[in-house]
């Protein structure tokens, strides 16, 4: 379980560090270059959903940050499962990634709203004597993430699009939504590897085999 908790640790102390660091020391809106003009620190805040998008409103919110929770113990439950029945390393790595990024982006949910002042027009203050932004659930998820590697218009003769304004990549994100965004290309890349009936036997024998060496170190 070491390995598994510590990607989760790493990934979380990046999340919220950057977070953080962004929240005490930029303003909503305020952006610089980190590397020329298609990586960019651009700092956004939404109600919730991954790369900057939003879901309905407060009771939206409460919905997300709700479904969120359930889905951290369902992930965490699942995680502690593929632990104990030894799998594919590979598929202990992605499930770690994506519950580490659903963690952090629930602790912006969950906690930002009442430890933090808001941001627009100012620098945030952690722990304002008047109280944070917003109550427990409602806080808002810090992005600030931003690639626009490619902007151009499309062709006038592309049907729908044609003469449009077209920018990639447009969304704002954080290191929580790529520890998700990874973990899931990881599942998708190699589920074969993961789940193929070479794995299961693999796994199956080498549970077996460890059977085997408590019982010889443990004779009754």
């Amino acid at each position: 379980m070491k390995k598994p908790l510590l990607i989760i640790f790493l990934v979380l102390l990046v999340d919220q560090v950057s977070k953080i660091w962004i929240k005490t020391n930029m303003h909503l809106g305020q952006e610089f270059s980190a590397l020329g003009n298609w990586f960019i620190i651009h700092f956004t805040e939404n109600y919730g959903m991954a790369f900057g998008l939003e879901f309905a409103g407060e009771y939206g919110k409460l919905f997300l940050s709700v479904f969120r929770i359930v889905a951290i113990g369902a992930i965490a439950w699942y995680l502690y499962k593929l632990v104990k029945e030894k799998v594919h390393a590979g598929l202990i790595v992605s499930i770690s990634l994506i519950l580490a990024g659903a963690i952090g982006n629930m602790i912006d949910s969950a906690f930002y709203g009442l430890i933090f002042s808001d941001s627009f027009n100012q620098l945030a203050q952690f722990m304002p004597e008047e109280g944070g932004y917003s109550g427990f659930l409602h806080g808002r998820v810090v992005d600030m993430l931003y690639f626009p590697i490619l902007e151009g218009y499309f062709p006038e003769w592309l049907p729908f699009w044609g003469g449009e304004h077209f920018l990639f990549f447009r969304p704002v994100f954080n290191v929580a939504d790529s520890a998700i965004t990874i973990g899931v290309f990881i599942l998708l890349f190699f589920q074969k590897s993961f789940f193929s009936t070479d794995s299961v036997k693999t796994n199956e024998i080498q549970k077996e085999q460890t059977k085997n060496s408590e019982s010889i170190s443990n004779p009754a």
